[in-house]
């Protein structure tokens, strides 16, 4: 029986693997100013707020970073979205926790109108009784701020019976900041020196390994 009753999850990397998508909508808005990136640059962008991915990471000002942005989501609102796929076992694994009564959230720094199309796309939008994403107008990019706006949507929930699920350190300091617990998900993007230095909780190999963990 698990200790939990409310589950977060991050998307990209921990629902989906959407690695095809996201490099093709980078290298798109790159191509448009003329530059070129290897998969070792671009895999650290999957992850935090584009903003600071063009402009940690690219080097890009941030008018032209907000350029970058536009273009990006250009193709990814047409393109990229689609050139995605649920991890095995993902569906499965949430049709159980429902089955369980728990509660599940969405927490993802993509903006919420891509990520509520996304989890249409691939049928498991009823599962999820809070889907929080990034605000495309920008009054909500962090990962902080939207996994606090979805504890708000969540309604009353007590933090000690929350569980945050993600793969990189944003949402494990995230969880960390609200006194959360978290789980590093070595299936997705990060690894698990960025994982431990974080400070998630528990780090697990896959989908198996998780349901294992929780006892599902």
């Amino acid at each position: 029986m698990s200790i939990y009753d409310v589950f977060f999850f991050d998307l990209d990397g921990t629902l989906t693997d959407s690695r095809e998508g996201i490099f093709a909508s980078l290298r798109y808005a790159l191509q448009f100013f003329g530059k070129e990136a290897d998969d070792a640059l671009l895999l650290p962008c999957i992850g935090p707020p584009l903003m600071e991915s063009f402009q940690e990471r690219m080097g890009f000002t941030e008018a032209d970073a907000h350029v970058a942005v536009a273009k990006y989501r250009e193709y990814y609102r047409e393109k990229g979205i689609f050139e995605n796929r649920l991890y095995p076992g993902v569906e499965a694994m949430l049709g159980a926790l429902k089955e369980k009564g728990h509660t599940l959230c969405l927490a993802t720094s993509k903006p919420e109108v891509f990520a509520r199309q996304i989890l249409e796309y691939f049928q498991i939008f009823s599962l999820f009784d809070v889907v929080s994403g990034a605000d495309l107008q920008g009054g909500r990019n962090s990962k902080i701020d939207v996994l606090r706006h979805a504890c708000q949507e969540a309604g009353g929930v007590s933090i000690a019976a929350c569980l945050m699920t993600g793969d990189r350190k944003y949402d494990i300091l995230a969880a960390n900041t609200l006194g959360m617990a978290s789980v590093g998900a070595l299936w997705g993007y990060g690894s698990r020196c960025e994982l431990e230095e974080a400070g998630a909780s528990c780090i697990l190999e896959d989908i198996e390994a998780f349901r294992k963990h929780l006892c599902i």
